[in-house]
């Protein structure tokens, strides 16, 4: 009697195929089950749920070639990107003009890896949002997502905000939003020239220092700082919102008190 042949190679390879589809689909199940117990705890509808986790997928896979965040296990980000990044969906809906279809016109300001403009995008599919990521890694990883997730709500632009500001893009804007971007002074003189008098600038923060809102150039009014809660994270988080006194440069800015 002879040895046993070996197993060919393409049944190795085809359990290998299929245990890791059945890991990969059990790690999106629990992916899953923690994203909508987190969106319900945020009051959000989890209709986009699906779709938040193919955004997960992509922000996973690119992560590895092109270092878009320090964070790589899903899990944290699924709890410090997509949460964090949806925390500020609800108090921003309540603050935003009544508009059928939730119609508003949003920029992004350094974007990134899409935090937290392709959540938002996919949060309110009737909103128009600009991403404006100057980093060229960054640019084409969101051209990537607007593309694989049909994003046609999403544009991109590939430039700093200044530069945005200077070749006049059409407005006026809803909201101007960024996520660890700059001090508060910095990015109010960053967005200025795309404010409006109507326009909500928001600022994602962790622990808010005195000095950074007492530091806002003239012309600025902070209008509500905000806790925000987000799900599995016990770290501070606040939302700052601000708008630009239009036709009072050199005026000190007005500051209404913070909840």
């Amino acid at each position: 009697m002879g040895n046993a042949l070996p197993e060919p190679r393409v049944g190795r390879h085809s359990a290998r195929c299929a245990t890791a589809a059945t890991d990969a689909a059990a790690e999106r199940g629990a992916l899953r089950l923690r994203l909508h117990a987190g969106m319900a705890e945020l009051g959000l509808d989890t209709a986009p749920a699906e779709r938040l986790l193919d955004y997960l997928a992509l922000l996973v896979k690119w992560n590895r070639v092109y270092n878009l965040t320090a964070i790589r296990d899903p899990l944290a980000m699924l709890r410090q990107h997509l949460l964090d990044s949806l925390s500020i969906v609800a108090p921003l809906a309540a603050r935003l003009p009544a508009r059928e279809g939730a119609r508003w016109r949003i920029v992004d300001v350094g974007s990134g890896a899409g935090l937290p403009g392709v959540v938002l995008a996919l949060a309110w599919p009737q909103a128009e949002l600009l991403l404006v990521e100057p980093v060229d890694k960054k640019a084409a990883f969101l051209r990537q997502c607007q593309a694989e997730l049909a994003l046609t709500n999403l544009k991109i632009a590939a430039t700093r905000v200044e530069a945005l500001g200077a070749a006049g893009p059409a407005g006026p804007f809803d909201l101007i939003v960024c996520r660890a971007f700059a001090s508060l002074a910095d990015y109010a003189n960053a967005v200025e020239p795309i404010a409006g008098a109507d326009t909500l600038v928001a600022a994602m923060k962790g622990t808010l220092a005195p000095d950074e809102l007492a530091a806002l150039p003239p012309g600025w009014s902070i209008v509500e700082t905000l806790p925000l809660r987000v799900p599995e994270l016990a770290a501070a988080r606040h939302l700052v919102l601000m708008r630009h006194l239009a036709g009072a440069p050199g005026e000190p800015s007005a500051r209404a008190a913070s909840h």
